[in-house]
């Protein structure tokens, strides 16, 4: 009996390796390590240059919408305004639906294009079928 500490649980105040605070595994008291200089991560797309011009989002659900770019984010959700959504039935046909104002998050994206230089053409990988 005498073998065993003599306190139990808590944070350990003998000569445990890890637990405590900070310096183990993952904890916040590194020192050295925490001053190495990380390289700044930036976005993929510098959206600032699309600011306050129209842009078309679609999103992994299948939906798209054309608006005004007002504001994001670090982590690409996107405020835009004047928004439309293009709503496109079964045969094809296509129709709009107005939303105004729309905060949109940046885990949805799926493509980020501006309206202006861009536009729709065939699919040139098609195939004509022979009958």
């Amino acid at each position: 009996m005498s073998d065993r500490p003599s306190h139990r649980g808590g944070r350990g105040q003998g000569s445990h390796p890890r637990g405590g605070r900070g310096g183990g595994r993952g904890g916040g008291a590194g020192g050295a390590q925490q001053e190495r200089e990380r390289p700044k991560k930036e976005n993929i797309l510098d959206l600032g240059k699309y600011m306050d011009k129209q842009i078309t989002v679609k999103f992994n659900g299948g939906r798209e919408v054309k608006g005004t770019l007002k504001g994001y984010d670090a982590l690409m959700n996107l405020v835009l305004d004047d928004v439309h959504e293009v709503v496109r039935d079964d045969e094809g046909n296509e129709s709009t639906r107005s939303l105004g104002l729309v905060v949109v998050r940046g885990t949805l994206l799926v493509l980020v294009s501006p309206v202006d230089g861009s536009e729709e053409i065939a699919n040139p990988f098609v195939q004509p079928e022979d009958d």
